[in-house]
């Protein structure tokens, strides 16, 4: 597979400290702006239940899962973060009268970063049309590690790539053997895995867990439609995606695109719900 086409873009994405989600939508009216929202959990070790508006709305999703697309319709909540079976009252972060925006495609990473330290990373996903024959493969440094170079066939595609920051680019379609490697050596720190990338799609890889904690892992998520000009907003598919989530995949869905128009996450303190 040649690489000679790879368009490199490595881009930093804004960042919050709150793994959350909003309340479910039985019905969106035809005139809402929606988003299509994908989640993905990277933070070892850390299932989470999700409070919206003083109500219990998503329990234990669990590290390693992709959730998702789905279609969101814009609004206005409060969010709050807890561990399994504790109360609102003792959650861990949260974020007030948070706005879902419409009209984006985005993938929330709850993720740590490079300390170590939880975090949500929204990525705003390219789904500009792909020409004939190639795909795109975007890889997303959440890890709790340092600068890697990532490899195709044993060969850099991008390199010094640092966390949380995304590198992507327009490939050959087919089957690729991929690895991870420490900027600049040969020290593999994830795989080599067989990545299938589908001519009109793009494969987005995620580096998740802790180079310190000696899990390190990847998880991957594929949008598809790209290879002609898109009649909406194309939608995509989570790999490893959560089973048996039904209404409660509502709730944890708009988690990042809350934080991408700028609500403010906080330590949560204990206070009146809002209902």
């Amino acid at each position: 597979m040649s690489y000679s086409s790879v368009r490199r873009i490595a881009a930093g994405s804004a960042a919050a400290l709150t793994f959350a989600g909003i309340a479910a939508f039985t019905a969106t009216p035809a005139y809402a702006a929606s988003a299509k929202v994908s989640v993905v959990h990277g933070i070892p070790d850390t299932p989470v239940d999700v409070y919206v508006n003083g109500e219990k709305t998503l329990e234990n999703f669990k590290p390693g899962d992709v959730a998702g697309p789905l279609d969101l319709a814009e609004g206005a909540y409060d969010i709050a973060l807890t561990k399994p079976g504790e109360p609102i009252g003792s959650a861990i972060l949260s974020v007030d009268d948070a706005e879902v925006p419409g009209g984006a495609n985005i993938s929330i990473a709850a993720h740590l970063n490079a300390e170590g330290e939880p975090k949500i990373t929204p990525f705003v996903n390219d789904t500009g049309r792909v020409d004939a024959g190639k795909a795109r493969l975007v890889v997303r440094h959440t890890a709790a590690a340092p600068a890697v170079d990532v490899r195709a066939g044993g060969q850099p595609v991008f390199e010094n790539l640092t966390n949380p920051n995304e590198a992507k680019g327009d490939v050959d379609a087919g089957t690729v053997n991929a690895d991870v490697v420490l900027a600049g050596t040969d020290t593999v720190a994830i795989g080599p895995a067989d990545l299938n990338l589908a001519e009109g799609t793009a494969t987005i890889v995620y580096a998740i867990g802790s180079a310190e904690g000696e899990n390190l892992s990847i998880v991957s998520q594929t949008i598809t439609g790209l290879h002609s000009a898109p009649s909406g907003v194309p939608s995509g598919t989570g790999g490893q995606a959560a089973t048996g989530l039904g209404t409660a995949w509502y709730v944890l869905a708009g988690a990042g695109t809350l934080l991408l128009i700028g609500g403010g996450a906080r330590l949560a303190t204990a206070r009146p719900a809002r209902r």
